[in-house]
């Protein structure tokens, strides 16, 4: 078994209303896979049959484990399925306290070593102090790290969660965002992730399946598949690139960080992290202006020098710009510019052609 290849789903369903689903991903052995696009698109439908919440035709194998093959007569109910599952509600037990309500699951399915994973759930999401605490006495943040940490403890082959954030306000997703980056770290379980918010598809994304109307419109690493103007991953934001980096310096005096970057030295905003710290930083392809020469006099803090890789189809209002993608020239580094096509001619974009990216501080996105 191929560890790309953990888990398989390929699925196809006709509804009576009209939609129709054609799924095929592949799901890594770690990390996070998230299935991005618009409300309506199928992505809590991929998610619920996984589950076995919900009937398709087609194959789901999670590990070794096929838990639906309707070419050979399987299908395996969802309480036979090893998964943990997080909904938009947390859905805690309110008559009970947070160590209860991890605890009910515990008593009812007897798994080995339970007690010892729920501890380490607990410590790994930081919600010991919260164990004595009623459930209305939580925020909803904590009430989610609560219900993650109960999926956790089940020692689950898989971990599913649908739109976990949706029903948290944006003070509380910022919350609990740090700590979903962290189980993305440190633990050895896949996570399939639903969501249509282009932040926390950006953040916590290792593997990136793009839906539209039922399929698959793009499919791979979160760079890859970002960096794709052929088929441009299009959010409320437009077009965005997203590079690794691990920070260099922090300005105590202009609260500004260095951030090597996939080649680049890139200038952000510090944003509560310290030196060494491994981060993501998101730039939108709008906040990326292209210069022929390094200007200088400017207010802009990145210049990055650059080289065309590769120009995409004319596109917005009246194909009047173009997304070009752009090259580190001493690195892998790739990022997104969206110019005018008049202004793309004048400069002479061309694959090869040498280039400085200008990129404010204040919109690079950590």
């Amino acid at each position: 078994m191929s560890e790309l290849h953990f888990g398989e789903v390929r699925l196809s369903l006709a509804r009576s209303t009209g939609f129709t689903l054609e799924a095929d991903l592949r799901i890594p052995s770690e990390g996070i896979t998230v299935l991005f696009g618009p409300s309506g698109c199928g992505k809590t439908t991929v998610l619920r049959c996984v589950a076995g919440l919900e009937r398709a035709h087609g194959i789901v194998r999670i590990g070794n484990e096929v838990w639906q093959d309707d070419d050979k007569g399987v299908f395996r109910p969802t309480y036979e399925r090893s998964l943990g599952y997080v909904f938009q509600e947390a859905s805690l037990f309110a008559h009970l306290n947070v160590e209860k309500n991890l605890t009910f699951g515990l008593e009812r399915t007897k798994v080995k070593d339970g007690r010892e994973r729920l501890a380490k759930a607990v410590e790994l999401l930081g919600i010991g102090h919260l164990l004595g605490r009623r459930v209305s006495q939580l925020s909803g943040g904590e009430r989610q790290r609560c219900a993650i940490a109960r999926a956790l403890c089940l020692r689950p082959d898989i971990l599913l969660m649908d739109e976990p954030l949706a029903a948290l306000d944006y003070a509380r997703k910022r919350e609990i965002l740090p700590w979903l980056e962290k189980l993305r770290g440190e633990l050895r379980v896949p996570i399939l992730y639903v969501t249509h918010s282009a932040d926390e598809m950006t953040r916590l994304a290792d593997e990136l399946v793009v839906m539209q109307e039922g399929k698959v419109r793009a499919a791979g690493p979160l760079a890859e598949v970002l960096g794709n103007v052929k088929v441009p991953v299009e959010t409320e934001y437009g077009a965005s690139a997203v590079l690794r980096g691990r920070v260099k310096s922090v300005s105590d005096v202009w609260r500004s960080a260095v951030v090597a970057a996939d080649g680049w030295r890139v200038e952000a905003v510090a944003a509560g992290f310290g030196v060494g710290a491994d981060v993501r930083l998101r730039i939108l392809a709008r906040d990326v202006s292209l210069a022929l020469d390094k200007p200088v006099g400017l207010s802009i803090r990145n210049a990055l020098p650059a080289v065309v890789e590769e120009l995409g189809a004319p596109c917005g209002p009246e194909g009047a710009y173009l997304t070009v993608k752009l090259k580190a020239r001493s690195g892998e580094g790739r990022i997104l510019a969206r110019v005018l096509r008049e202004s793309a001619a004048e400069l002479g974009l061309a694959p090869g052609l040498s280039v400085w990216a200008l990129v404010k501080a204040v919109a690079v996105i950590v």
